[in-house]
């Protein structure tokens, strides 16, 4: 029998609606349905699968951030506030992880491996950036494990393929390195996480409206049975670069003057078992004057679906679709009279950014293929292909100073009231996404937050409040993290 397209499908009412079944949402899922089973939550998904935009594992890097290596974090080699901040970040997200791994209800083999994060630079000038950076650093704790070196043979023991092959034109290079990092993939995670408790996903479903309404939110959409429209005490809208335009359409105040640009990415792929078997782990350099903050060159060993690859990347392109499978029309439907002066002023204050992308697009395969060639000197062509990403959208946020700045990271949005609630932004969103529904539970639900469920977080996640940290401190709660998710030991030792 053929749907009736004139029927609007009356979904039974949910405590809670989820928009876009990615990993900040089934993190969230996983939150609320351990805090309280009662609740009825469900997950509204556009496409025909969970994790099929930014969280999809080749749609990423696959890194689990800690400020290690991401030099675009520590522009300042004296101020490593940023990495640290995201290095306590994931810790708390590897801490909630290993709490469900030891509930029973996921398997880390499925989707975290250990993976050193390397640095390799060139030059006079990022050589003494990096050493400072090091030096900086290792003196928190959370990053006494750093190792560096500026011997050519030490680097080719950490990383032979960088090393093989490579001139020595008498330029100075460096490299650091820390054992403790880690290859993750978040779309076998997402999955995972959307199976804890007894959350609804509900894919083909694309929303298309939200409106407020005397006790909640009323959502409304269309599925492949047609219309559909559910009411909702509380939403939580993440999906992705399309989340800003549904929290305009909410009426969502706060959202006023954001604004997001589409910044695609691509990648070479290397499958070739005599290339893979020969590098281990994730190694970064220094991006180009003008690149946006995700641009950060690296050489990556992945595992999705248990299978082994290089990666290398990203390399900058352009689209105006703010979804991978979205529409060229999707960043203007995003501008609007507030935001408009902000998108304006942020073009003209970032002209290096607007040349960069030029350059990028206009790069030939050649030249292409030879920024890899910098980090391996001896890749081959025929053992490379070149994979469209992840489409992200740059947040770009309202100042009083700048009139409008391109922001790195995500920001969360949530309403006066808490019953709507929306992430914007791109990377480190995922290596993040614990802390950051942390965030949504305290500012969401501030009543059951302070009357018990912080209590139990905490439980769950012993540092959730640790400010100051000793090497003791990051010795135990590393080993027992890693112990319960099934990784290397954290020492270098």
């Amino acid at each position: 029998m053929t749907a009736n397209p004139t029927h609007t499908n009356q979904l039974p009412d949910a405590d809670v609606v989820l928009i876009g079944a990615g990993i900040m949402s089934a993190t969230l899922s996983s939150m609320l349905t351990l805090l309280d089973p009662d609740l009825r939550i469900l997950v509204l998904e556009k496409a025909t699968d969970s994790a099929g935009e930014s969280s999809e594992a080749w749609n990423n890097a696959g890194t689990g951030h800690s400020g290690y290596c991401e030099l675009n974090y520590m522009p300042d080699p004296a101020d490593g506030s940023k990495p640290r901040h995201i290095a306590e970040q994931f810790h708390l997200t590897r801490q909630w992880w290993a709490h469900l791994v030891r509930q029973g209800v996921l398997d880390p083999t499925d989707f975290i491996h250990t993976t050193p994060h390397m640095n390799l630079v060139f030059g006079r000038d990022d050589v003494a950036y990096l050493r400072r950076r090091v030096d900086t650093l290792r003196a928190d704790p959370l990053f006494a494990e750093m190792e560096h070196t500026e011997d050519p043979d030490t680097i080719a023991q950490w990383a032979p393929l960088t090393m093989e092959g490579r001139v020595d034109d008498g330029e100075p290079i460096a490299a650091a390195r820390h054992l403790g990092g880690t290859d993750v993939d978040f779309g076998a995670l997402t999955r995972a996480l959307l199976t804890v408790g007894s959350t609804e996903v509900l894919t083909g479903h694309g929303v298309t409206g939200i409106e407020r309404e005397a006790n909640g939110w009323s959502i409304t959409g269309s599925s492949s049975m047609g219309p559909f429209s559910v009411r909702a005490g509380t939403v939580f809208v993440g999906a992705g670069g399309f989340a800003l335009r549904l929290l305009q359409k909410a009426k969502v105040p706060e959202i006023r003057g954001y604004a997001v640009l589409p910044v695609g990415a691509a990648f070479y792929r290397c499958a070739a078992p005599s290339v893979v078997a020969r590098h281990e782990g994730k190694v970064y350099g220094q991006a180009d004057v003008g690149a946006p903050p995700m641009s950060v060159p690296h050489l990556d060993r992945r595992v999705v679906d248990g299978e082994e690859h290089l990666m290398f990347g990203p390399y900058a392109t352009f689209s105006t679709k703010l979804l991978k499978h979205g529409r060229l029309s999707d960043f203007f439907t995003t501008v609007r009279p507030d935001n408009l002066h902000v998108i304006a002023a942020t073009g003209l204050q970032n002209l290096d950014l607007v040349s960069f992308l030029v350059r990028e697009l206009a790069a030939s395969p050649t030249r292409k293929f030879a920024q890899l060639q910098r980090f391996f000197p001896r890749a081959r062509r025929n053992e490379w292909t070149l994979l469209p990403a992840g489409q992200r959208a740059q947040l770009v946020k309202p100042d009083p100073n700048k009139i409008g700045v391109l922001q790195q990271g995500t920001e969360l949005i949530v309403s006066a009231d808490g019953s709507i609630a929306g992430l914007i932004g791109a990377s480190p969103g995922a290596s993040t996404a614990v802390p950051i529904m942390f965030d949504l539970l305290e500012r969401a639900f501030p009543a059951q937050w302070h009357g018990g469920w912080k209590s139990q977080i905490a439980e769950a996640v012993p540092d959730l409040d640790r400010t100051d940290w000793t090497t003791e401190d990051v010795a135990r709660s590393h080993t027992d993290t890693d112990a319960a998710l099934g990784l290397s030991p954290f020492s270098s030792e």
